[in-house]
């Protein structure tokens, strides 16, 4: 080869407008449910965390779905889908069968998908109790997901565009110092703006819990390389474009939503999170 010729550069940006687009979609079907609530929310709940557990399954048995797999699935989805009539408690029950069905069904990786149900399901509650039945829900909603989803963009394109000293490079290569840094100060900063649009509270208890929430959106990412690290997989799906798999989607908000739900049922009791969440 003649080194005067420089080997052509990877285009960075080549999966910008699937990423864009991707995240249009999600974000408008996101805020409509939102809106809606009740059984609609429950539903695109239930929905998406059932097919973030099919991609888990088919990570930790590293084997194409079966009939108890299936199953599992349907119980995830149903244990959103029945969170408006029964409360947590339902959910928990549908959760804890699943668990039961995991652990008779045996094979490789049994502990690991009853981990899976327990995050899943947990998720679940949290995001159907920060939701509720009035428009602080919705409100906390907005609050919570200006935080997570500008904490990601700001991580990706500030590592992007800067790069750096990686920031934790046996479990995830390509992020940098820079872009958690950058998506820290975003998110922190976006969230602060919402916070103080959406509530009268003290503006310094808005920026502690944005920033608590960036960096915990960010640990959550990190969790998820780890574990698909850990499983020798690339991307959890491909079902978003541009994005990977709903677990590659859904990773950052983990953390962030239990934190949610800890501090607003703390404070305003389970069937008051929002509430508890917003107004100190």
């Amino acid at each position: 080869m003649n080194p005067s010729v420089e080997p052509p550069k990877r285009n960075l940006w080549s999966d910008l407008g699937p990423r864009l687009a991707s995240a249009a979609v999600l974000i408008a079907l996101t805020a409509t449910a939102l809106i809606i609530g009740n059984y609609m929310f429950a539903a695109v709940v239930g929905a998406v965390f059932a097919g973030a557990y099919r991609e888990w399954e088919t990570m930790v048995s590293r084997a194409p779905m079966t009939v108890p797999a299936w199953i599992l699935v349907a119980l995830v989805a149903l244990s959103g889908l029945i969170y408006p009539a029964t409360g947590p408690l339902g959910s928990i029950v549908l959760i804890a069968a699943a668990c039961a069905v995991a652990l008779v069904s045996g094979g490789e990786g049994a502990w690991w998908r009853v981990l899976g149900l327990v995050i899943f399901g947990a998720i679940i509650i949290a995001a159907l109790a920060m939701r509720g039945t009035t428009t602080e829900g919705i409100w906390a909603g907005v609050y919570l997901g200006t935080v997570v989803w500008m904490t990601d963009s700001a991580a990706f394109f500030t590592g992007r565009q800067i790069g750096g000293e990686k920031l934790a490079p046996d479990i995830s290569p390509s992020k940098t110092w820079s872009g958690a840094l950058g998506g820290l100060a975003l998110g922190t900063g976006a969230g602060l703006l919402v916070w103080t649009f959406v509530t009268d509270s003290p503006w310094w208890i808005g920026l502690v819990l944005s920033a608590a929430i960036s960096i915990l959106g960010q640990l959550g990412d990190l969790g998820e390389s780890a574990v698909k690290r850990h499983f020798r997989i690339k991307d959890s799906g491909d079902i978003i474009p541009g994005h990977g798999g709903l677990m590659d989607r859904l990773d950052s908000l983990t953390f962030g939503i239990l934190l949610v739900l800890l501090i607003g049922a703390t404070r305003g009791g389970i069937d008051s999170v929002a509430p508890g969440l917003l107004y100190w």
